[in-house]
């Protein structure tokens, strides 16, 4: 049997033009045509002023933090359930992450435990910051309550969109609502250059400075001159021509998503137990990745029998993500759960499930996954 994966890269077809281009002008490695063009058009769909292109999400948000001046023994408030690329970069800069819990609505930060959050860290004189929500496998978070408190407490947004290109809120792009939104183009999401990021903002000083930054922080001069520490984050120009080719057929990937979603939704939501990440009103997720909840008491398996038996058939699933504060690496963090008694992102991470969701993903294959899970519920 083939392998099924979680989400493996789709190319398009039109890379190589970009990446031909850049082999006729001998642009390889430095910055080109590609990554102008890569920038220009990512602001372009996303309605946003300006794009730095970089070498992945994570290098994104850290120049995030740089630009905001986060400091060691400072504060950032962060999304609990998400990959570590998000929290690291706190950790770069010597600062002190603070863990905020999902709510059940979309699963992402609850803007009732962020108020609580900067409540009593406002009283303690020592508000963070920034706050990184995160938009989790595609759907947005609540993004008007998140950035009203924010915004009431004076603390910029770095939107977390790794996940989420395509996906919109109110119609409105995601990654466009904080001072700074972050986009990944990992090998897994939903368009790729193999490895690359994007940070954008509508702070065209900010842009500037991160593209100083993220070439070595190299200032005006003849001769190499520096008086900053500067990182080697930006994006080639090959790898923004596989950007380029990819972008084109962005709207097509997110449709050939939610067509996954919806086969999976169409078999599995009449099932006592199981239950789907929703989509909340007035917003359009991407679909990256389908996930759902697998309640053992209704349902009479766990999460853990679906994977495993994906598994001894070649098929690639994955639990939703371990929260944050539950990392041995941030151990002894502070977490702000959704109720004082109840951690949601907790419960999400014992019982969900990730299934392969890919764009290209066969429908023949898809439906050999999901008799395996109606074999295994049954």
């Amino acid at each position: 049997m083939s392998k099924v994966y979680l989400s493996s890269p789709h190319m398009s077809g039109f890379e190589q033009r970009y990446i031909q281009e850049a082999f006729d002008l001998n642009w390889i490695a430095p910055l080109g045509n590609n990554v102008n063009g890569f920038e220009l058009e990512l602001s372009s769909y996303n309605g946003v002023a300006h794009t730095a292109v970089l070498s992945s999400g994570t290098a994104a948000i850290h120049l995030a933090l740089r630009i905001l001046e986060v400091e060691p023994g400072d504060h950032v408030f962060v999304s609990s359930l998400t990959f570590v690329a998000t929290a690291n970069p706190v950790l770069y800069e010597h600062a002190n992450p603070v863990f905020i819990d999902s709510e059940p609505d979309t699963w992402n930060m609850s803007p009732v435990a962020l108020e609580r959050a900067l409540q009593d860290f406002d009283k303690a004189g020592q508000l963070p910051k920034a706050v990184i929500v995160v938009n989790l496998y595609g759907q947005s978070a609540k993004m008007d309550e998140i950035i009203s408190v924010c915004n009431s407490y004076g603390v910029p947004v770095i939107e977390d969109a790794a996940e989420s290109l395509g996906s919109e809120y109110k119609g409105q792009k995601s990654g466009t609502f904080g001072h700074f939104g972050i986009y990944s183009f990992n090998g897994n999401k939903i368009i790729t250059t193999s490895g690359g990021g994007a940070l954008v903002s509508n702070d065209e000083a900010a842009i500037q400075k991160a593209r100083f930054l993220s070439t070595q922080a190299r200032d005006p001069a003849v001769h190499y001159e520096h008086s900053q520490v500067g990182y080697n984050y930006r994006m080639s120009n090959i790898v923004a021509g596989v950007g380029r080719g990819q972008l084109e057929v962005l709207n097509q990937r997110v449709q050939q998503r939610r067509a996954v979603f919806k086969r999976y939704y169409d078999a599995f939501y009449q099932i006592k137990g199981i239950s789907f990440q929703p989509e909340l009103e007035e917003t359009f997720s991407n679909k990256w990745l389908t996930a759902l909840t697998i309640d053992p008491k209704q349902a009479g398996v766990s999460r853990d029998h679906i994977i495993e038996a994906l598994s001894e058939n070649n098929i690639e699933a994955r639990p939703v993500w371990k929260p944050m504060h539950l990392q041995p690496l941030f151990e002894g963090s502070i977490y702000y759960p959704h109720q004082i008694d109840d951690s949601v992102s907790e419960h999400l991470f014992e019982d969900g499930i990730c299934l392969p969701s890919g764009s290209n993903l066969d429908i023949e294959d898809q439906e050999r996954v999901i008799k395996i899970i109606l074999d295994v519920l049954n």
